[in-house]
């Protein structure tokens, strides 16, 4: 367990540094915009690697208040971003800080993610078929996330089996947390005017594409950078290696004074 007055510092840095890159990925420093779609995903590298490494209270904490404050600085809208922006990231990254000393079978976790991510490609071709808002370039594009997605928790698996848990917890986190953004946003729609020119009284198959959207634009993100970060923490400090069997036996390569 870690010490409250540490906790309380990380997760104050952890809040600090979402709200930065966060912000600074609306305005394309962080991340680039392509036409007027914001890759906001990097940001949740931020919050992913505090949860990874101090637990899933500072991660959720810690991201829940990070995206209050992004979110009033872009949108200024209280009441989003408490019932839905809140919610979505404590979830999130509480589970994956939760889950990422778990000890997934391999079969288990690229079942896990590859039909996560094909039902999210279902639901692209189904709504793009029956009329809905997806134009062929947009389904190619986040098509090819979910791809990616797929890809680089196999290439995880197989390069470094140590990081099978940390790659099942995002799934899980990122789908939760997803889930919550999309149902929340229709949800909210019902009775107030969402900002960002969303509108109101939005139909259902909004929040079936913000799920599938926020899930296929992080999944990359949480996969590809994640793991090299804690790898390097790691190194640096073995002492944040979670003293668990699991933990322990995956992650002692990472001990500088192991022969």
């Amino acid at each position: 367990m870690l010490p409250r007055s540490l906790r309380i510092t990380m997760v104050s840095l952890n809040a600090a540094l979402y709200v930065i890159v966060g912000y600074l990925s609306f305005l394309g420093v962080f991340a680039p915009i392509v036409g007027v779609v914001r890759f906001w995903g990097v940001a949740v590298v931020v919050p992913a690697v505090f949860a990874a490494l101090f637990g899933g209270m500072v991660g959720g904490v810690g991201a829940a208040i990070g995206i209050f404050i992004s979110d009033m600085l872009i949108h200024g809208n209280a009441i989003l971003s408490l019932t839905v922006g809140v919610p979505a990231n404590f979830v999130m990254f509480y589970l994956i800080g939760r889950l990422a000393q778990a000890r997934p079978r391999t079969v288990v976790m690229n079942l896990g993610l590859s039909t996560g991510c094909l039902i999210i490609i279902v639901l692209f071709f189904t709504n793009w078929i029956t009329g809905s808002d997806f134009s062929p370039a947009w389904a190619t594009f986040l098509i090819g996330f979910a791809v990616a997605s797929i890809v680089l928790s196999f290439a995880l698996v197989k390069l470094g089996s140590e990081w099978r848990s940390f790659a099942l917890a995002s799934i899980i986190g990122n789908v939760c947390g997803s889930a919550i953004v999309g149902l929340g946003i229709w949800l909210l729609s019902q009775f107030f005017i969402i900002p960002l020119q969303f509108g109101n009284q939005l139909r259902f198959t909004v929040a079936l594409y913000l799920f599938a959207w926020t899930f296929t634009n992080q999944m990359p993100f949480l996969l590809a950078f994640v793991p090299p970060i804690l790898g390097a923490c790691y190194k640096a400090f073995p002492s944040l290696i979670h003293k668990t069997p699991a933990s322990h036996e995956s992650l002692q390569d990472y001990s500088p004074t192991k022969n």
